[in-house]
């Protein structure tokens, strides 16, 4: 990364093309910082996903030796576009978000790992006509039952009044007789991770990452946000910390730097609140995690 030229917030930087030897009309769909010594590949893998809703796995180590043009990762076929490629290993699950609202959770040992750099992989989402995914994620695998999630968000609601969605258990029990010990409910507060979801219409929403329950890969998924505003789409659902900061981009290219620590907590199936206050015909089309944490720039 240090071959990237450094430039001020409205300079136009350099063509990709002149650092990675892409071909006309190819983007980059993904930016994968490896962090860990090359002798530990061989325990960690890559999960790639495409806008299909396909996913595969491969050994970090098959990407060991990576020459100065390039080595193929994925032949993919026509119309079809790579998402998101991520580190991984077997105690992860992974989390797939669709535009039109969809999401599904299963663990990333649902997909074998592939030998081969040119299958597209698995199906880990069943797409409805006309939809397609827009943000894979890795996140933490939590064993966790419907009962306890249930008196997780029952207890949580009662103490913080935070909104959450309570699902009803899958046993025969009434309301009152589910229940979580103390240290339960600490084990699973201190494993719960908040997943950010931003819409086009500029809309934002930080949800648990508990309420995503975890099933088996190729499914229809379940709820990921309230979509009922005209033309509002998923534009990216990603892991965030409290203290992170987000950057939105819009198709005019206009962008806002903010907290995640402003964006409301809510279910996971709420709308969101606005983030950012897009114009007419103008749509939120990208967004990225701000790395530095600095407070002198940010706008709330």
């Amino acid at each position: 990364t240090w071959r990237l030229p450094q430039g001020g917030r409205n300079s136009r930087g350099k063509a990709i093309i002149n650092m990675i030897p892409i071909e006309s009309g190819v983007s980059v769909a993904a930016i994968m910082p490896v962090d860990a010594e090359e002798a530990n590949w061989d325990n960690l893998q890559i999960l790639f996903s495409t806008s299909t809703g396909d996913v595969r796995r491969n050994a970090l180590s098959d990407f060991t030796n990576v020459k100065s043009n390039g080595k193929i990762a994925m032949k993919l076929p026509p119309l079809t576009t790579l998402v998101g490629a991520r580190i991984c290993s077997d105690i992860n699950d992974v989390l797939l978000t669709t535009s039109k609202g969809k999401a599904i959770r299963f663990p990333v040992t649902d997909v074998r790992v592939f030998k081969g750099r040119d299958s597209i992989g698995v199906r880990g989402i069943k797409l409805s006509k006309k939809d397609f995914v827009v943000s894979m994620a890795i996140i933490a695998n939590v064993e966790s039952t419907s009962e306890e999630r249930y008196a997780y968000f029952k207890r949580r609601r009662s103490m913080l009044g935070e909104d959450s969605v309570i699902e009803q258990p899958l046993m025969s029990v009434t309301e009152n007789d589910v229940s979580i010990s103390d240290h339960r409910f600490q084990e699973l507060a201190d494993q719960e991770e908040w997943i950010l979801t931003i819409t086009s219409a500029g809309f934002g929403k930080r949800s648990s990452a508990h309420e995503y329950r975890a099933s088996s890969r190729g499914g229809q998924g379940i709820s990921a946000a309230n979509l009922g505003r005209r033309d509002d789409t998923i534009i990216s659902s990603i892991p965030v910390e409290e203290d992170d900061q987000i950057m939105l981009v819009t198709s005019t290219g206009q962008s806002i730097r903010c907290s995640v620590s402003g964006v409301s907590r809510q279910s996971r199936t709420a709308s969101g609140v606005t983030v950012f206050n897009t114009k007419d015909g103008e749509k939120v089309v990208s967004v990225a995690l701000v790395a530095e944490n600095n407070d002198a720039d940010i706008e709330t």
